[in-house]
């Protein structure tokens, strides 16, 4: 025998209320989501900026040799910013530098005190040369997107190393956007990197000139890098190959052909192992040439694969 009973017109009432009440309610949800403004942030990597800024305007990077208003640069790339996405409020700066024990210079404080400035730092080798900014670029970046903090994100850098954190900010549906300046001559941003974003824009030296003066009576060993002219791209492959060499005579062929699962990239760590090494034995810096990175990279490899 069947005991289930036909629905009443009270059970039919009962239940398109719930239907109605249920609609209401998704209307107003997605009345408030289409309201809420989207949010960006910008991560700026001040090596970067520096390098690549004194480079365009005074022929140089060292920062000895020019000041940067970073509280103006810092203002026309918010101004940017607004224009890029005008539906959109700003969560933060996030300002990466190096210091000393990571303590705070006195320009760095300055820079602190600006509204809606995060100042975030690494630290400084006895080269002065930074460690440990991509990995909190990364970290930031990543944290933002994964909690939706964030709807875009402004990347200004050029490091490859960047890679993996825009790979992961995209995957929490961040839509990440690459800005360099220009570079004489060249690219000072990875092309892995410009590859993977959402979009990327170049500022010229107009936009940089009104931010760097060049510092009177201060002299700088060169004119580009402090180290005279940058060594060519055969060069640096050349070193490349010949660290690989010196890697698998010394750390054995196991341990340099447990990196060829990675290729093309190197862990980090490593990646940083090479360009010191091989930045000793050219004398000269590759910090900014994203390009002259990557073929040492390539030359690199290119020893590697050769081997097994």
């Amino acid at each position: 025998m069947n005991d289930v009973q036909p629905t009443g017109p009270t059970d039919l009432t009962a239940l398109a209320a719930g239907i109605e009440r249920t609609n209401e309610l998704l209307t107003r949800v997605l009345a408030e989501v289409s309201t809420s403004p989207s949010t960006h942030a910008a991560f700026v990597d001040a090596g970067y900026v520096y390098a690549a800024a004194g480079r365009l305007v005074t022929g140089t990077e060292d920062r000895k040799a020019f000041d940067l208003d970073a509280e103006g640069i810092i203002e026309a790339f918010i101004d940017k910013a607004r224009m890029i996405f005008p539906d959109s409020r700003l969560l933060r700066v996030y300002w990466y530098d190096g210091a000393r024990r990571r303590i705070h210079t006195q320009e760095q404080q300055r820079i602190a005190e600006l509204p809606d400035v995060k100042v975030r730092l690494g630290n400084l080798n006895a080269n002065n040369q930074q460690k440990g900014v991509d990995s909190l670029i990364r970290s930031d970046l990543e944290s933002l997107a994964r909690h939706r903090a964030i709807s875009d994100a402004v990347l200004i850098g050029g490091d490859e190393d960047l890679v993996s954190a825009v790979e992961a900010a995209q995957g929490y549906g961040a839509r990440v956007h690459l800005w360099g300046i220009e570079a004489p001559g060249g690219r000072n941003q990875a092309e892995p990197l410009l590859w993977e974003v959402d979009s990327a824009r170049t500022f010229d030296l107009e936009f940089c000139k009104p931010y760097v003066t060049r510092r009177i009576g201060v002299e700088c060993s060169d004119q580009t890098t402090g180290e005279g002219p940058a060594p060519s791209r055969e060069e640096v492959r050349f070193v490349g190959a010949q660290v690989a060499a010196q890697w698998l005579s010394e750390r054995g062929r196991e341990w340099v052909g447990g990196l060829l699962p990675g290729h093309p990239y190197l862990p980090g760590a490593v990646d940083q192992e090479l360009l010191t090494a091989a930045e000793a034995l050219l004398q000269h810096s590759l910090r900014s040439h994203a390009d002259l990175r990557r073929v040492l990279r390539d030359g690199f490899w290119d020893h590697v694969q050769g081997q097994y």
